[in-house]
């Protein structure tokens, strides 16, 4: 094979292993990263945070406590900022002649790794606010010393009957209320901990690259 020959082989080669279109696939894992986790924290806050309002109203003094879902759910859209930084800084610029060197490797590395906390922080602010929203609204609830499933000779009504005040206003116990509260806690722990496993997953990805610029 001459000289020329394998020129023009390594040059298909590169055109072949670094696209011009390799970088949309790399931004596009960054936007797949901050998207997904802020969709996904929003979701959470949004769904514990109307909770959070309604049962401040009758109890202001839970408010402070039961604003622990909100405060998971904000955590997921950082992960999602983190790797969109790492991500957005690890994508090459073309070279001098303007040739890129940033690999189709490298870009499905960082979408991938932008899929893995993206999703993942999507699904855990669906579970952090959907847990936290009929959280919150049990620990109310059972402030308000209001029976979920009412009997006849009980003379309650459900949902609907809230007391006035007096010896309703703590008839729920705070035992019951603190056995509630940490049983919230737990799964808001163990749903905190899917986006944390997209973020590891997405950091250790993050790090395949090649670059063509390399011999």
């Amino acid at each position: 094979m001459s000289t020329m020959e394998r020129f023009l082989e390594g040059e298909t080669m590169k055109e072949v292993q670094c696209p011009s279109w390799a970088l949309s696939v790399g931004y596009l894992g960054v936007a797949v990263a901050v998207c997904f986790s802020n969709f996904g924290s929003a979701w959470g806050t949004w769904k514990s945070g109307v909770s959070l309002v309604h049962t401040g109203i009758r109890h202001p003094g839970s408010v402070m406590k039961n604003v622990i879902p909100i405060v998971m759910a904000g955590v997921i859209g950082i992960y999602g900022l983190i790797v969109a930084v790492i991500l957005a800084q690890s994508i090459e610029v073309p070279n001098s002649e303007s040739q890129n060197v940033y690999s189709i490797y490298t870009g499905f590395a960082h979408l991938c790794a932008g899929l893995c906390c993206g999703i993942s922080g999507l699904a855990a602010g669906g579970c952090i606010g959907i847990v936290g929203d009929h959280g919150v609204r049990a620990i109310g609830y059972r402030t308000s010393n209001i029976s979920l499933f009412p009997s006849a000779s009980g003379g309650r009504d459900g949902y609907s009957n809230i007391p006035d005040g007096g010896e309703g206003e703590d008839g729920g116990g705070e035992d019951d209320q603190n056995k509630l509260f940490v049983g919230m806690l737990i799964i808001l722990i163990f749903s905190e901990a899917l986006a944390l496993y997209g973020l590891i997953v997405a950091l250790i990805v993050s790090q395949h690259s090649y670059s063509c610029g390399k011999e």
